[in-house]
């Protein structure tokens, strides 16, 4: 991650911990990152009020609202394939032991690589006249 993303996170948990000390034994502490914090405090927060949230969101923002927080794991790997990062690292980072799911599922030919590879063959093309 990122030092904004990091700092991110850091001041989240600084509120949560505000929050649990308030609320001390009302607060369901199991060290959630992204726990309730009105009704049922300390609760995790489930992926159909993520999801509804991001809907709400996208349609503010007039974009398109069939996208998901998957859609957004989908567009992550295919921008780290664009910025030439390893196979293994975006394995990694998806938590992928077998890199034909990564492969298969979420490395989609952008339209920025399929320009890069039709730049390379050409350069390669003029190099051997």
């Amino acid at each position: 991650m990122d030092e904004e993303i990091i700092k991110a996170l850091k001041e989240h948990k600084r509120v949560q911990r505000q929050v649990i000390e308030q609320l001390g034994d009302f607060y369901y502490n199991k060290d959630f990152i992204f726990a309730k914090m009105e009704r049922q405090q300390g609760y995790p927060i489930v992926i159909k009020t993520v999801q509804n949230r991001m809907k709400r969101l996208l349609h503010l923002a007039n974009l398109n609202q069939e996208l998901t927080p998957h859609s957004l794991r989908h567009t992550h790997t295919s921008l780290l394939a664009e910025a030439s990062v390893a196979l293994e690292q975006i394995m990694d980072r998806h938590g992928h032991s077998d890199d034909q799911i990564t492969k298969d599922v979420y490395l989609h030919v952008t339209q920025e690589l399929k320009k890069e590879a039709s730049q390379k063959f050409s350069e390669l093309m003029r190099s051997l006249r």
